[in-house]
């Protein structure tokens, strides 16, 4: 998967038009995430700060909610303010170096990213390639809320728009 998400990227950066727009909107059609399953993490290394509320996970990261994948080479936990009797849940994860999430048929990879549990919002900034089936949005800023599968791209954004076929 990851050769084909590079092989789009190439595609982009290659194609002679460009849609020069500053932000876009993305359908992304992930409406049917559920952000109540549990968050599963496997890593090489794990560091706690309970002080902080934090869990820093290192080496080989891979993050699993439901359908949702997220790799990177840290990610680090945040957990919400403690709640009496009860445990402290995830606030959101914060992923960097070569962030790759997918979800269903549809990938996107960046620098860093934030996902916020709660509100099933994911931000994705840094050199951000989106795929979707064929087609692919490159920018340097994601928005996404996983919960409406909707998005925006933002930051010189470009993709190829394929002509309809068949059409005079």
């Amino acid at each position: 998967m990851l050769l084909r998400v590079v092989m789009v990227a190439l595609a982009i950066a290659l194609a002679p038009a460009a849609a020069p727009a500053q932000g876009t909107q993305i359908a992304l059609g992930l409406s049917d995430h559920d952000r109540s399953q549990p968050v599963e993490v496997t890593a090489e290394t794990l560091r706690v700060d309970q002080g902080a509320g934090t869990a820093q996970f290192l080496g080989d990261v891979l993050v699993q909610q439901g359908a949702l994948r997220l790799s990177a080479r840290q990610v680090t936990v945040i957990y919400g303010p403690a709640q009496e009797d009860a445990p402290r849940r995830i606030a959101r994860l914060e992923a960097e170096g070569d962030v790759l999430m997918t979800l269903q048929a549809e990938a996107a990879e960046a620098d860093r990213a934030v996902y916020t549990v709660d509100d099933a919002q994911v931000v994705m900034t840094g050199n951000v390639l989106l795929t979707q089936g064929d087609g692919a949005v490159a920018g340097q800023r994601l928005v996404a809320d996983l919960a409406r599968g909707t998005g925006t791209m933002e930051g010189r954004v470009r993709t190829v728009l394929q002509p309809a076929t068949g059409a005079q």
